[in-house]
């Protein structure tokens, strides 16, 4: 009998061994090589190699030392974080608000912009990302990729957009015509998908690797996560619960028109501020119209209620599809309901439908559009960057 050896192996362990060091160094920051090979299950000998090698692609350097018994100090090591940057862009119909990271996952640079006057959304993206790597200090040709959050559809064969309904200006062929000016990896993403990578990364969702997410906001949205991975459907469009039909509100049948869809009226920015002024809590937004019922107590159930009879709605139909164990209520009207709001939901849900997520309140409290952009950008530049250390 002939056996085949596989070509490769040690080049193989080589990479898996780096690939783990330089996970552990982000994890729990500066180590020894003596610590490392603890950690990795490897020789001092082993270790000491392994660090030498990541020391000369660039990827870890010496950071300081470490007191030990007898013997010199032991030289301590972290991972580069000048290696590589990203740029995570959250744009809106009023604002783009781009921030630079390191390789480390540290917000080096952030700039703010507004988009109120402007028809030209590459020269709006092009200025908030060279700025965003101006304020970081950092070159452009460093920058390996850059995530943009946006309010709209995004094709899953083509990456490009396809519907933004507050940016009449962003069209399909924008994504190429990006890339051509920019020239750096471009990848759009719908914003409220982006919400639930930093929920799974940082907030109410961490371990849990089924779930979904409830944007409640001006808009209404949805996020679905299985198994880790966002799940986008065939068009891009899963999770578009605004035009779940209601009874109740008018069904638009030219959804291509930019009409307001059946649950967006009852849950939207504006239908909120309407519920929560009839109820004695006028507020020039939604989120603070509810922040006030909460506020007020036993007095402000009432409202709250309401809202939550009409949010269930949506969760229910959504649930009694696709059964996940979590619901997070995101957006600043979910923020702002917090737990009052997530716990009448969770009990409205169960009232109505065969199903029992539990249902929980956005455990994030800035920008986690832009969090998420660079969770997702970081993820796919380590892959790129770790994983080219084999040599």
């Amino acid at each position: 009998m002939t056996t085949t050896r596989l070509p490769g192996t040690p080049r193989l362990l080589r990479a898996l061994n780096d690939r783990a060091a330089l996970e552990l160094l982000l994890e729990r920051g500066p180590l020894t090589r003596a610590r490392l090979g603890e950690l990795t299950g490897l020789s001092k000998v082993t270790a000491s190699q392994l660090v030498e090698r990541l020391e000369e692609r660039g990827l870890v350097t010496r950071v300081g030392e470490q007191a030990g018994g007898r013997g010199p100090n032991a030289q301590l090591y972290a991972v580069r974080p000048g290696s590589a940057h990203v740029v995570g862009v959250d744009f809106g119909a009023e604002r783009v608000v781009a921030a630079c990271a390191d390789i480390t996952g540290a917000v080096v640079g952030r700039v703010e912009q507004s988009t109120r006057d402007t028809d030209d959304p590459v020269g709006v993206v092009h200025s908030a990302v060279a700025l965003a790597a101006s304020s970081a200090q950092v070159e452009l040709s460093t920058v390996r990729r850059i995530v943009l959050g946006a309010p709209g559809l995004v094709d899953p064969a083509s990456g490009d957009i396809t519907f933004a309904f507050n940016l009449p200006r962003w069209h399909a062929g924008l994504l190429g015509a990006l890339h051509d000016d920019l020239h750096i990896p471009v990848v759009f993403e719908n914003d409220v998908n982006l919400v639930a990578m930093a929920e799974a990364r940082s907030g109410a969702a961490q371990g849990v690797p089924d779930f979904v997410l409830v944007w409640v906001d001006a808009g209404i949205g949805l996020a679905i996560v299985f198994g880790g991975r966002l799940h986008h459907g065939s068009t891009g469009a899963a999770g578009e619960i605004g035009w779940l039909p209601m009874p109740g509100a008018p069904i638009p049948r030219a959804a291509s028109h930019r009409a307001k869809p059946a649950f967006q009226q009852l849950v939207g920015g504006e239908a909120v501020r309407a519920l929560a002024s009839e109820r004695g809590y006028p507020d020039q937004t939604a989120a603070g119209g509810v922040a006030a019922a909460v506020a007020d107590g036993a007095t402000g159930g009432p409202m709250l209620d309401e809202l939550a009879r009409r949010l269930a709605l949506g969760v229910a139909s959504t649930c009694v599809v696709l059964d996940p164990p979590l619901v997070v209520l995101a957006g600043a009207v979910g923020r702002a309901g917090g737990a009052a709001l997530a716990d009448r939901v969770q009990h409205e849900v169960a009232a109505i439908a065969p199903v029992r997520p539990r249902v929980v309140p956005t455990g994030l409290t800035e920008e986690p559009i832009l969090r998420g952009a660079l969770h997702t950008a970081l993820e796919a530049v380590r892959d790129e960057v770790f994983d080219s250390t084999t040599g």
